[in-house]
């Protein structure tokens, strides 16, 4: 009997419309042999079933949010796992995994406290600060805060990475190289949160690459390697054609295989499950970390499914894989 598999896109964030862009990626490439697929849309309080096949956002059915069910043609359709490929709130800080856990309902990401503390920032440096990992150092400020920029750079060396501590897709980061510019980049990134982390930008190359569990093995992606037109991998570089992703990364043997042992070691020590993409900066001797994505860009042409078509594996496998590993 095939399994029911909700695809749940959309979100809060600034980051809905590519959100939308991953799901219907996803809900086109799961295996219809093996799964009946439904999209469901959600944003604020809205919660509906929408018309799979197109780009439009075409209601069908209502979401009963008592138990993550609708009613499609006369006959209730309760939904045996969800895909989740919402980027910002409420499905990559928590929020949607722990409304699922409560009902019972597997989910394909990591689980409602290990994505809260990885979609904040500051919080998954200090948590990964036990386990031995290169990382930046940082100032950490609230929204209302008093603070001064004088006493920031003379912790932090510029250029320093001003980012909102709970945002993604590069909204509201700037990097800063003048002090009279940190200013309006603090400003900048309150617009879209209450708390920012300003990090000592380190100069390299940056590697990112995918990890998945398959059963009870860690498997680490093909790294890539991101060089953006830019000062750094904007927005405008993810998503709009300004950067050049270079899948496998034209990087030593050796260093690859040292990424794929890290990232392995940071997703068994976060308690990660399903997918998620770890971003690195190589300076051509040490590895630093910079974050760490529990929902990764899934379009066809997000960095991930480059990954996987790099490492030989069929889309609808690896989703597969995702899927039967949901918990």
């Amino acid at each position: 009997m095939k399994k029911n598999v909700a695809v749940v896109y959309g979100g809060d964030s600034s980051e809905y419309k590519i959100s939308i862009l991953s799901g219907k990626y996803v809900a086109r490439s799961i295996s219809r042999d093996k799964y009946d697929v439904y999209e469901v849309f959600v944003r604020g309080a809205r919660w509906c079933v929408v018309e799979g096949g197109t780009e439009e956002i075409r209601p069908v059915a209502d979401i009963d949010k008592s138990d993550f069910s609708c009613v499609l043609d006369g006959r209730r359709i309760h939904f045996d796992v969800a895909y989740i490929t919402i980027h910002g709130t409420p499905g990559e800080n928590g929020l949607m995994q722990g409304y699922l856990q409560m009902l019972g309902i597997p989910c394909t990401t990591c689980d409602a406290h290990v994505a809260s503390v990885i979609f904040d920032k500051c919080s998954c440096k200090r948590f990964l600060s036990g386990a031995g990992i290169n990382m930046s150092k940082d100032v950490y400020l609230q929204k209302g805060d008093r603070y001064d920029v004088a006493e920031i750079l003379a912790q932090l060396r510029l250029p320093v990475f001003v980012k909102p501590v709970i945002g993604g897709s590069s909204f509201g980061v700037t990097k800063v190289k003048k002090a009279e510019d940190l200013q309006e980049a603090i400003l900048n990134g309150f617009k879209e949160g209450d708390a920012l982390i300003i990090e000592e930008g380190i100069k390299g190359r940056e590697l990112t690459e995918g990890v998945f569990r398959n059963g009870d093995k860690i498997v680490p992606l093909p790294v890539t390697e991101i060089v953006p037109e830019g000062e750094y991998f904007d927005y405008e570089a993810k998503y709009l054609g300004k950067s050049k992703e270079l899948c496998p990364a034209p990087i030593p043997e050796e260093l690859a295989a040292e990424l794929g042992r890290l990232s392995s070691h940071i997703y068994k020590y976060l308690g990660c499950n399903g997918l998620v993409r770890i971003d690195y900066i190589w300076d051509g001797k040490d590895i630093w970390f910079l974050e760490l994505n529990v929902t990764p860009g899934m379009t066809q042409m997000s960095i991930v499914p480059a990954q996987v078509r790099e490492a030989g594996i069929d889309i609808a496998d690896f989703l597969d894989i995702l899927i039967s590993g949901a918990r």
